[in-house]
């Protein structure tokens, strides 16, 4: 069967324009996502490329053919955006001009009147790039890189090997060569993108609920003014933490932490202040501790860490640092970041009560207070 390349310009334009109107009115006006934008951008421009072909063969072809290739080269730009915005890496305006322009010299200079493929190699090599770049974007994508975004790097990471698998073929047995046609001939190209434009615009799709989950999962278990987690996402994940002892070897360390003479500061200061040292000794403790360990917020002025696998030592050694590093935070108009007490208590296998372990530490840290605040008391070594 032979394969009407007219009919699939058209079917792939109005494909591009209902999913161009779908992700406008349904994705982007509700979340104004970055990416879902380049998206909508480069789905547009593939339209009207896509339009722009069906006048070759026509008077008009000297300026629509160029523009058709100029503007699927924005529209493989625009992905490229896309992708970067997963990575909140900011476009790059230079490239959006570059590649497009380019295209259009190389179209210009070859008789773009009576030559369909005019500037034929360097259109191939652009859309073959951006496509790779936006898949290069996409891959190292660390945690963040779930099932949702596999179908949707190996979507576009497939385009950018079709598209070099284009460029080599044109280069060597031409565009009206067998192979060519055969394998990369328009019809196929616009059958083949076709199907990858609609996978990776479901993949985004999910992607963007995943993200709102996320976000939304994000602001319940975590605290407005810190960032740290609340403390009933605290309490719930270290009971997790307990009830798994083969992940820590059944031992660790909670440390209760309550900054001294708080109040003085917003009294002093006013609360805006006393929002800085709260949010001071918050970095002070994730550039502390490691991301296995815990760190919340556990009410007013009072943090708790758990820090599993921790000796007393090493506790005593982590709330030392994280003073330390509270201490370096630059200040101004006369405000000093206040001393903090810590009350240490140790887990072992048999624990498994949170709000006793917590208790534990919190008679610590009473004495600490008792002794003249700004040290380190375990619950343990109370006399």
């Amino acid at each position: 069967m032979v394969l009407d390349t007219t009919t699939l310009r058209i079917a792939f334009a109005l494909m591009a324009l209902l999913l161009g109107l779908l992700f406008y009115f349904f994705v982007y006006r509700t979340t104004h996502a970055p990416y879902s934008g380049w998206w909508c951008v480069a789905l547009a421009l593939f339209l009207t490329g896509a339009l722009a072909f069906l006048l070759d063969g026509t008077p008009l072809q000297r300026w629509a053919n160029p523009m058709g290739h100029v503007l699927l080269v924005s529209g493989a730009v625009s992905v490229w955006s896309s992708a970067r915005t997963l990575r909140r890496s900011p476009p790059e305006p230079l490239m959006f001009v570059a590649a497009p322009a380019a295209t259009l010299v190389a179209c210009a200079l070859d008789s773009p009147a009576t030559n369909t493929w005019a500037g034929g190699p360097v259109f191939l090599a652009s859309m073959a790039l951006m496509f790779g770049l936006a898949t290069r974007e996409m891959w190292p994508a660390g945690p963040a890189y779930t099932r949702v975004r596999i179908p949707m790097t190996a979507s576009v990471g497939l385009v950018s090997v079709f598209y070099t698998g284009r460029l080599i073929a044109f280069l060597t047995d031409g565009p009206g060569g067998p192979t060519f046609e055969l394998f990369f001939g328009s019809a196929i190209t616009t059958m083949f993108t076709m199907v990858l434009l609609v996978v990776v615009s479901f993949s985004m799709a999910g992607l963007i609920s995943e993200q709102q989950t996320r976000a939304l999962h994000m602001v319940a278990t975590r605290d407005d003014l810190t960032g740290l987690l609340n403390r009933k996402a605290f309490l719930d994940l270290a009971a997790a933490v307990l009830k798994d002892p083969a992940a820590t070897q059944g031992t660790g360390a909670l440390i209760l932490a309550d900054l001294d003479h708080f109040k003085s500061v917003n009294d002093t200061h006013g609360h805006a202040a006393g929002d800085l040292a709260l949010q001071a000794f918050a970095g002070a403790c994730r550039d502390t501790v490691r991301s296995a360990d815990l760190v919340g917020r556990y009410g007013g002025e009072e943090f708790v860490l758990l820090i599993p696998g921790a000796s007393a030592g090493r506790a005593e050694s982590i709330a030392g640092e994280v003073s330390r590093r509270l201490a370096q935070v630059p200040t101004v108009d006369g405000l000093e970041m206040p001393t903090v007490s810590y009350g240490v208590a140790l887990y072992d296998a048999g624990t498994s009560d949170v709000e006793d372990f917590i208790a534990a530490a919190d008679r610590a840290l009473y004495v600490a207070k008792s002794r003249g605040r700004n040290r380190t008391v375990h619950s343990d070594r109370i006399v």
